[in-house]
This record gives C-alpha cells, structure tokens and sequence, in this order.
C-alpha cells in the first residue's frame, strides 16, 4: 500500500486566508477553522445556504461553489502536480461565486 498524499497546506492556507473571510461573510459567521478540511466545510455551508434561495445570482454562485467543494475534496488525495490544478480551479471557482453572490 502506497501512503496518500497529503495537502500542501500552505496552499490550502492561501486559499483559506484569501476567501474565508469573505465566504463566512455571506452567512453571517466569523471565519474559524483554517485547517483544509475545515475550510472545505466553510464552502461547503455557505453553498448549502445560498442553495436555499430563490434568487438567481445566489444559485449560480450555490454552483460555483459545488464545483469548488469537488475540486478542494480531490485535492486532498492528490499528487503534488494535480493538487496545484485543481487549487487553481477551485479558486477560480470560489472567486466567481464569492463575487456573483455580493
């Protein structure tokens, strides 16, 4: 058996330092775990809410940020090459939601 990767967390942490803030924002909370796990569930709540509302924008962002959820969680197990991909993606990802629902 070959050990699984682990995240690069300075990665992970750039990505949390960049947009917890802002995520947590849109549900009223203060930012708090910066762990990868921990922010992957910060996405993860703030996606669920706005996939609760009615409104458009919000559910185009509600997508965005599922799509962000996938590319984090793969990027857990993944090789050092691969994570850097799917980081990129997600990031693209969070920044279009996070901008779509403001």
């Amino acid at each position: 058996m070959t050990a699984q990767p682990q995240p690069r967390t300075d990665s992970f942490s750039a990505l949390s330092d960049c947009f917890s803030v802002d995520l947590a924002a849109l549900i009223g909370e203060e930012p708090r775990n910066v762990t990868p796990t921990g922010f992957i569930d910060l996405v993860k709540r703030v996606r669920d809410v706005l996939g609760t509302t009615g409104d458009a924008h919000l559910q185009e962002a509600h997508e965005d940020l599922n799509e962000a959820v996938t590319h984090l969680t793969d990027a857990l197990t993944s090789s050092e090459n691969d994570q850097r991909s799917l980081l990129a993606w997600a990031r693209t990802h969070l920044r279009d939601a996070i901008e779509t629902a403001r």
